[in-house]
């Protein structure tokens, strides 16, 4: 469920009608749901009600603006992050220390540095190598760094193989097979308390099969560590479950029966479970609000071009992604059309033969589910400024990032003397 409705007529976010915020602040601008992003992240809690004080780390990279951050802070998430940039935007919202996950395949010793002088839950690492040089930080450091070792058990997720992580092809993790040497020479590194295990497997999933193979499977690898004398105390399941985007296929699990299923297989683990939603709770929160800029003749449809790009939401272009386009003051009338940009791309493509509300120039559109690796993915291509961001709070709303002006883009860029 979101905070997305229709009310006289009128697509509104929570009370406030979205003309209202387009003719403030100008399209195209991202507008996020606080009571949709509240109310997802009490259902996932509900969820997990019977574990014994499960972390809920929320994956920062889904949508990183600090009024998220902060409202999920509130709600009592921490946070999962994958950078330097992330883990100092997780304690500029105010997230405690001990609630951040430090996840990612190519953690540097400066972002070593950084999480290990402000405190974390744990790292999550991602080979020896990356073991070693996390001791060789912290015993530098005179620090002792909690660890995991993500590992990666060969598991087709079964989602879009751009954000499937836990398959043996993929980057991500240690091959399960090698955990139990990886731990035994872990064990004697100095600076490091190797705590527990990790596990992710790939975001979007449409399925409970692929997580419970996996989870079991971390499970059995608990049971051995414990009998090589590993005190293994946490378990880091990842996320990933999806949501839904197209109304016309299957939805998928919700998060009660995800919940149902982690409760029967880590039963007797004896540990601390640490969950990293990201889309699961931002992603129906947002939508890209945008201005039909004119409608052009096509071939077969035509062409209904907006002034939001790929370069402000990538993943229709990246993952083939399915968004719903709805307007904000539908007429009543239907059309198949093509949704295109104005970047000079054709992959910059929203949609093709898309049976959608009728519109003309001048309208307002949305694409709904835009609340996750939306704004996050954004570039400024074409010479494009970065999209703002807006918070809506019941009747209340506020810019919770503002648009970038093509001024501050070209003062970025430096002409060295010798053409000046």
């Amino acid at each position: 469920m979101d905070h997305f409705q229709l009310k006289n007529g009128v697509l509104h976010c929570e009370n406030v009608p979205l003309p209202a915020i387009a003719e403030a602040v100008g399209t195209p601008v991202y507008v996020y749901s606080a009571a949709t992003m509240q109310r997802h992240a009490r259902v996932f809690q509900e969820a997990l009600a019977g574990l014994d004080d499960p972390l809920i780390a929320y994956a920062v990279k889904a949508n990183p603006n600090a009024a998220v951050l902060a409202t999920l802070r509130d709600e009592g998430l921490g946070a999962d992050v994958v950078s330097g940039g992330e883990y100092r935007r997780a304690i500029a919202a105010g997230v405690p220390p001990e609630k951040i996950v430090f996840s990612g395949v190519g953690k540097t010793a400066n972002e070593m540095r950084l999480a290990l002088g402000g405190g974390l839950c744990q790292f999550n690492l991602e080979s020896f190598e990356e073991a070693e040089m996390l001791s060789a930080v912290a015993a530098a450091m005179g620090k002792t760094a909690p660890v995991a070792f993500r590992v990666n058990p060969d598991v087709e997720a079964g989602t879009h193989a751009k954000i499937s992580t836990g398959a043996a092809h993929n980057k991500f993790g240690i091959p399960i097979l090698d955990a139990l040497a990886a731990y035994a020479s872990a064990k004697s590194l100095p600076g490091l308390d190797v705590q527990g295990v990790a596990v992710h497997i790939g975001s979007q999933l449409t399925s409970l099969a692929p997580l419970e193979s996996a989870f079991r499977k971390v499970g059995e690898l608990i049971a051995e560590l414990r009998k090589g004398g590993h005190g293994i105390r946490k378990a880091d399941l990842g996320g990933g479950l999806g949501i839904p985007y197209d109304p016309g296929v299957p939805p998928p699990p919700n998060p009660k029966t995800y919940g149902k299923m982690v409760a029967k297989v880590t039963r007797g683990w004896n540990v601390r479970l640490i969950f990293e939603p990201g889309r699961l709770i931002v992603g129906n929160a947002g939508v890209l609000l945008t201005e039909v800029i004119r409608v052009k003749p096509g071939a077969t449809d035509p062409f209904v071009i907006v002034d939001a790009a790929m370069n402000d939401l990538m993943r229709p272009s990246l993952y083939d992604a399915w968004h719903a386009i709805d307007a904000v003051q539908p007429r009543g009338t239907r059309m198949t059309a093509n949704v295109v940009g104005p970047v000079c791309e054709t992959g910059d493509t929203f949609a093709t033969g898309r049976d959608m509300d009728g519109v003309q120039a001048g309208d307002l559109v949305v694409f709904r589910t835009a609340g996750a690796y939306a704004a996050t993915m954004a570039s400024t291509y074409n010479s494009r400024p970065l999209t703002p961001e807006v918070m809506v709070s019941g009747d209340k709303w506020a810019i919770v990032r503002e648009r970038q002006d093509v001024e501050s883009l070209i003062q970025a860029d430096k002409i060295p003397n010798w053409l000046a």
